[in-house]
C-alpha cells in the first residue's frame, strides 16, 4: 500500500500519553540461533572436555607421581622430552581458555559489567566470548552480552548505537561509548570493505521505501539489560543495520506518544513508534492503515496519530534544524543528550559597572559566551576589525599573551647579543591587516576568564589528590556567561571536592565564578590540557577535550569552512594558559602556523608520515603507562613524575585520509584516550570509518553534532587572519623577523629650549600632569588612564581597544564617544586651532605632537646621545645622558591605583623600560671609564639598577668599573654579594668567566667573605 500523505497543518490532534509502555511478545528465537547455540556448545564440550581427555589418554596424567630430582637436567633430550613439553604447553593454554569460558560466563549470567581481562589471552578470550555467546543466544542474558555475537563484524555503528542505548536508562553514558569505541578498529576493516554494497543495499532499500507500504513498528520493553536500538531494528527488519539510518531520517524530531522526540539516532525508548521502509518485514510490524489484529485499541490510536505527523515533520522538521529555533539538538529532551547546556545560576554579574566609573557611564556586560566585546559589537560598528578575533576571547587571550612573551623575548635576546654596536629596541609597528589583528586581540581578549579556568582546573586537580582520588575523564568543559565553570564528565565520579559542587545531574561539576576567584595558584600539573574552544550555544562557550574523545572526531563541510576550524583549534591549543606541554601535529594545513609554537607545532608532509609517526608514539606511551602502572594518562598526571610524563598529543589531519590510512588511523585511536592521543580528521564526505564523533561545518559558521546535540555558533580563524596574526609573531621574531631592526623611537620630541610642550606627563614613576588642570569628578581617573594609553601608542589607539582597556566588561558606544569629547575638551587645542586629540585615516586616536611625555623625552635623549649630536661630540654625549638619567623616578606608572591599568599586562613597555634605563647606564659608564672616572661610572650603574635590578649587564659593568678602582677587597665584597643574589641557580656563565678573569680566587673569597 503507498505510503499515506496528510495535509492538515497540525498532523492530527496529539494522542494521549503512555508513560508506561504496553508489554510486548518477545522475540521468536529462530533455527539459525538454536543452530549456532548447538554448535557453540559442541564446540566447547570439545575444547573444555576432549582436549584434556585426549591428554590424558594419549600421553598421560598431567601432575608428576612424585618431587621431581635435578637428574631429569642431565639426561638426554630424546623425542619424549619434546613431546612431554609440548603437552605441557597445551596444557597450559587449556587452562587459559578455561578460565577464559569461565571469566566470559559469569559475566554474560551474571548482566554485571565487562568481562574481566584475562592476562595473555587474547585471541582465546575472544574466541571464548564468541562461543559463550552463541551459546546463551537463546535466552534473554544473550543480548546483554558485551559485545555479543550479532555485533560481531559490524562497522564501528554498532558498537556505539548499542552502547549508547543501553546507556539511556543507566549512568555514565560517555563510558558506554568509551568502551564501544575501543571495539570499533576491529570492525571498521569489513566497514569498508562492504562499503559499495552498502551504498547499493541503501540505494535499493529507499526506492523500495518510496514505493512500498509504510510500516510502523513500536518499541520493545528491555530484555533484561538489552535495550532496543535502531541499529538492531533493522538488522532484524531490514536485513541489513547499516541501515538504521534510514529509520532515524524517517522519525527524527517527530513528536512520540510520552511527547518526547527522537533526537539521537540511537537514543530510543520502550513505547516508541518508528516509521519502517516500504520493504521493512517481520511479523512485529504494523501496516497502516489495517492494524494488526491483537493490537490494542489505545496502540492502534497512537500509531494513527503518529503517522498524521510524518509530512508535519517534513515540512518544519528541517527548517527548525536549520534556524536553531527547534527543540532538537538534545536540548528538548535532556535526559537522552549527550552534550547539553548546563543550567545557568540566576543572578549573574552582569551589567555591573566598574569602580570609579560616573554614574551616567553605566556599562554593559558583553563578556557572554560570544566572546568579550563591547555593546558596540551589537549595533554593528565594529571599525574594520575582524569579527572572529572579536568573538574568541580564550583564543585572543591566548594570542596576545604569547605575543608579548615573543617580543619580550627578543627584547632580551637582543639586549644580551649586542657586541660593539647598538641593537633594535624598538619592535615594528603593525601596519594594515596586522595592526587591525593586534586591535582584535586586545579587544577580543579575556585573560581574566583564562586565569581563572586555569586556577580552578589546577585546584580540582590538588584536591583530588590530596584525597588520594583520580582524575575524571571530561569530555567538554562549559563557561557560563555569568563566569561558572561547568565540567561534563564521562560517568559519574561521586562528590566533588570543595568549592566544587555537583551540577545539574551526577555528570556536571560545577564551579562558580565567585569560588574560583578565591583559589591561589597551586604547584601541580595541568589535568585537561586538550580543552579547546569549539563555539557558542546560547550563551556558554563549549571546549571540548580532545584527548579524551574516544576514538576519531570527524569533521565535515566545506574545505574552507574546515580549515578556519583547524587554524583556530591549532592556535588556541599552541597558546593557550591552561596547559603545560604539549606536541600538536599539523597535516594538510597549517605550515605556516607554526610561527605561533614552534616549541608545540609541528607539521608533517602527509598522511602516509603522520600514521608512521603515531604508530610509533602510540607503542611507546602505551609501554610507558604499563611500566608505570596507570591506566591512562588522568592517572599518570596526579603522580610524582606529573611534570615530565602524560603531556598530550593531538593530531590534526585536515585532508581527508584515503580508505585505506583511515582505517589505520581508526585502530591507532581505538585505544587513543586512554594514552592522552587525540584525532581531529577533515572529511569532505562526511563518512570516516572509526569516527566516534562526527561534526559538520555549514557555510554560515553553524558547527553542527546531530547525536552529539550539539550546534555551536562556531569559532573560526579564517585565511586572512592567519595570515595577520602570523605576521605579528613572525615580525616579533628575534631570529626571524625583520633583518634591520629599527633603534629609533616611534616619536622624537624637540629636546631644545624651543621644544617645550604644551602638555607634559611624567609616567616613569608617579603619574603627574603638567599643563592642565585636574578633571573634577569621577571622570578624573578615566581621563588620566586614558592619556596615559594614549601616551604609550603614538602610533594611534582603536576607539574600541580604549573602551575595552577602560571598560573590560564592556561599554556601549555613547559612554565611549562621550569620554573621548571629555578627553579632547581636557586637552584642549593647540595655538593654530587644532585640536590635541585627532583621528587618523584609520580611525585611530592620536595625541598632537605637543603632548609629550617623560618616556618621550628619555628616548629621545638616548637616541640623540647615540645617534644623534651625541656621537661625534663627546660633550653633548656626557650631558644628554645625565640629563636622560635624572628622569628616572621609579618603576612606570609607580601609584597607579588597584584595579587600574589592567591592559599594561598586554604591553611590553614592562621590559623595555628598564632594558632603555640599562643602556643610559651603560653608555654613560663607558663614557666616564674613559677617563678613569671609575666612581662616577659606579653611580651611574648604580642609578640604573633602581630600575633594572636583574639587567646582567649592569653587573657586569658594575664589576669592571669597581675592578678599575684597584680597590681588591670591594671586587670582593661585591663578588660575595652578586653569589647571595644569584641563590641557588648560580651566577651567569658570563658573569662567571668575567669574574675569573677579574678575580681569579673568587671563588674562595667569596666564601671567606660571607
Amino acid at each position: 500500500m503507498a505510503r499515506r500523505t496528510n495535509s492538515s497543518p497540525t498532523g492530527g490532534s496529539p494522542g494521549p500519553r503512555n508513560r508506561t509502555p504496553q508489554p510486548l511478545p518477545r522475540r521468536r528465537r529462530t533455527f539459525g540461533d538454536f543452530a549456532k547455540a548447538f554448535g557453540a556448545f559442541a564446540a566447547l564440550l570439545v575444547l573444555l572436555v576432549g582436549v584434556p581427555a585426549a591428554l590424558v589418554v594419549a600421553v598421560g596424567r598431567p601432575l608428576p607421581h612424585g618431587a621431581p630430582s635435578l637428574d631429569w637436567l642431565q639426561q638426554e633430550i630424546t623425542v619424549g622430552t619434546f613431546i612431554h613439553v609440548l603437552t605441557v604447553i597445551v596444557w597450559f593454554a587449556w587452562a587459559q581458555f578455561a578460565a577464559c569460558v569461565l571469566v566470559e560466563m559469569k559475566a554474560a549470567l551474571s548482566g554485571v559489567g565487562l568481562p574481566n581481562r584475562v592476562p595473555g589471552s587474547g585471541p582465546s578470550q575472544l574466541l571464548a566470548r564468541q562461543l559463550v555467546a552463541a551459546l546463551l543466544l537463546v535466552g534473554a542474558t544473550a543480548a546483554s552480552f558485551t559485545p555479543g555475537l550479532s555485533q560481531l563484524g559490524h562497522g564501528p555503528e554498532a558498537g556505539r548505537q548499542g552502547s549508547v542505548a543501553a546507556a539511556q536508562q543507566t549512568p555514565g553514558l560517555f563510558a558506554q561509548q568509551e568502551r564501544a569505541a575501543a571495539g570499533a578498529a576491529a570492525a571498521v576493516a569489513e566497514q569498508a570493505a562492504d562499503a559499495a554494497s552498502r551504498a547499493a543495499s541503501q540505494a535499493d532499500g529507499g526506492a523500495s521505501a518510496r514505493h512500498g507500504d509504510t510500516k510502523f513498528y513500536r518499541i520493545q520493553p528491555p530484555e533484561g539489560r538489552h535495550h532496543d536500538s535502531l541499529w538492531e531494528i533493522a538488522q532484524r527488519h531490514l536485513g541489513d543495520g547499516r541501515r538504521y539510518k534510514e529509520i532515524y531520517e524517517l522519525n527524527k524530531d517527530r513528536t512520540q506518544p510520552d511527547g518526547s522526540k527522537l533526537s539521537e539516532a540511537s537514543l530510543i525508548r520502550p513505547g516508541w513508534i518508528m516509521e519502517m521502509p516500504g520493504d521493512a518485514h517481520g511479523g512485529e510490524l504494523v501496516e497502516m492503515p489495517d492494524a494488526k489484529p491483537g493490537i490494542p485499541e489505545q496502540v492502534r490510536q497512537q500509531i494513527h496519530d503518529y503517522a498524521n505527523t510524518g509530512d508535519q515533520r517534513q515540512a518544519d522538521g528541517r527548517q527548525g534544524s536549520q534556524s536553531g529555533q527547534g527543540e532538537q539538538s538534545g536540548r528538548s529532551d535532556q535526559d537522552t543528550a549527550q552534550f547539553r547546556v548546563p543550567q545557568q545560576r540566576v543572578g549573574g554579574e552582569h551589567g555591573q559597572e566598574r569602580e570609579g566609573a560616573s554614574s551616567d557611564e553605566v556599562s554593559v556586560n558583553a563578556r557572554d559566551g560570544h566572546g568579550t566585546r563591547s555593546a558596540s559589537a551589537g549595533s554593528g560598528s565594529s571599525f574594520g576589525l575582524p569579527d572572529a578575533l572579536l568573538g574568541a576571547p580564550l583564543l585572543a587571550a591566548g594570542l596576545l599573551g604569547a605575543l608579548g612573551r615573543r617580543r619580550r623575548q627578543a627584547l632580551w635576546q637582543s639586549a644580551l647579543g649586542a657586541v660593539g654596536g647598538r641593537r633594535g629596541m624598538e619592535p615594528p609597528v603593525p601596519t594594515g591587516s596586522a595592526a587591525d589583528a593586534q586591535d582584535a586581540l586586545l579587544v577580543g581578549a579575556d585573560p581574566e576568564a583564562v586565569r581563572l579556568l586555569d586556577l580552578s582546573l589546577r585546584g580540582l586537580a590538588a584536591a583530588l589528590a590530596a584525597e588520594s582520588r583520580p582524575l575524571p575523564t571530561v569530555y567538554a568543559a562549559w563557561l557560563g556567561g555569568n563566569g561558572d565553570l561547568h565540567l561534563q564528565l564521562a560517568q559519574p565520579a561521586g562528590k566533588p571536592p570543595a568549592p566544587w559542587r555537583l551540577g545539574q545531574d551526577q555528570t556536571f561539576w560545577m564551579l562558580t565564578r565567585a569560588d574560583a576567584e578565591r583559589y591561589e595558584e597551586v604547584d601541580t600539573a595541568a589535568p585537561y590540557p586538550g580543552l579547546v574552544s569549539l563555539g557558542t550555544m546560547d550563551d556558554s562557550r563549549l571546549l571540548l577535550n580532545l584527548e579524551a574523545v574516544p576514538g576519531i572526531v570527524s569533521l565535515s563541510g566545506g574545505a574552507a569552512d574546515r580549515t578556519g576550524v583547524f587554524a583556530s583549534v591549532a592556535a588556541e591549543l599552541a597558546t593557550n594558559g591552561w596547559s603545560d606541554r604539549m606536541t600538536i601535529t599539523l597535516v594538510g594545513f597549517g605550515e605556516d602556523l607554526t610561527p605561533l609554537a614552534p616549541n608545540r607545532l609541528r607539521h608533517l608532509d602527509g598522511v602516509e608520515a603522520l600514521v608512521e609517526t603515531m604508530e610509533a608514539e602510540t607503542r611507546q606511551r602505551r609501554g610507558a603507562l604499563g611500566a608505570a602502572g596507570h591506566d591512562s594518562v588522568l592517572t599518570g598526571r596526579t603522580g610524582p613524575a606529573q611534570h615530565t610524563r602524560w603531556a598530550p598529543h593531538l593530531v590534526l589531519l585536515a585532508a581527508e585520509p584515503s580508505p585505506a590510512d583511515a582505517l589505520r588511523l581508526a585502530e591507532l585511536a581505538a585505544d587513543a584516550g586512554r594514552l592522552g592521543i587525540g584525532y581531529l580528521v577533515g572529511t569532505e564526505s562526511g563518512e570516516l570509518p572509526g569516527a566516534a564523533w562526527e561534526m559538520e561545518i555549514t557555510s554560515e559558521g553553524r558547527l553542527l553534532a546531530p547525536l552529539l546535540g550539539l550546534e555551536l555558533d562556531a569559532q573560526l580563524l579564517p585565511v586572512a587572519q592567519q595570515r595577520a596574526v602570523v605576521e605579528l609573531f613572525v615580525e616579533a621574531d628575534p631570529e626571524g623577523g625583520p633583518d634591520d631592526p629599527t633603534d629609533s623611537p616611534p616619536f622624537l620630541v624637540d629636546i631644545s629650549e624651543q621644544g617645550r610642550p604644551a602638555v607634559y606627563a611624567r609616567l616613569v614613576g608617579p603619574y603627574e600632569i603638567i599643563g592642565l588642570d585636574t578633571p573634577e569628578g569621577e571622570r578624573s581617573p578615566l581621563l588620566h588612564e586614558a592619556l596615559a594609553l594614549l601616551l604609550l601608542h603614538r602610533e594611534g589607539v582603536h576607539p574600541r581597544v580604549l573602551s575595552s582597556a577602560l571598560w573590560p566588561r564592556g561599554v556601549t558606544d555613547d559612554v565611549r564617544d562621550a569620554l573621548v569629547e571629555r578627553l579632547r575638551g581636557w586637552l584642549g587645542d593647540d595655538p593654530d586651532g587644532t585640536p590635541r586629540l585627532g583621528v587618523d585615516a584609520t580611525g585611530r586616536l592620536t595625541l598632537a605632537k605637543s603632548v609629550v611625555s617623560d618616556l618621550d623625552v628619555l628616548r629621545s635623549l638616548y637616541h640623540e646621545a647615540t645617534q644623534g649630536r651625541g656621537a661625534d661630540s663627546r660633550v653633548v654625549r656626557g650631558r644628554l645622558l645625565t640629563d636622560a638619567l635624572v628622569l628616572v623616578r621609579g618603576q612606570l606608572l609607580a601609584d597607579r591605583p588597584e584595579g587600574r591599568y589592567g591592559w599594561l599586562t598586554h604591553e611590553i613597555i614592562d621590559a623595555q623600560l628598564p632594558l632603555l634605563v640599562a643602556d643610559i647606564g651603560l653608555a654613560l659608564s663607558a663614557f666616564h671609564l674613559e677617563k678613569d672616572r671609575a666612581e662616577k661610572a659606579i653611580e651611574a650603574l648604580d642609578a640604573s639598577m633602581n630600575s633594572a635590578p636583574a639587567d646582567e649587564r649592569l653587573w657586569n659593568e658594575l664589576l669592571r668599573a669597581t675592578h678599575a678602582t684597584g680597590d681588591e677587597d670591594r671586587v670582593k665584597r661585591l663578588a660575595a654579594d652578586l653569589v647571595a643574589r644569584s641563590g641557588a641557580r648560580g651566577l651567569p656563565p658570563r658573569t662567571e668567566a668575567l669574574l675569573d678573569e677579574l678575580l681569579p680566587t673568587w671563588r674562595s673569597g667569596t666564601a671567606a667573605v660571607s
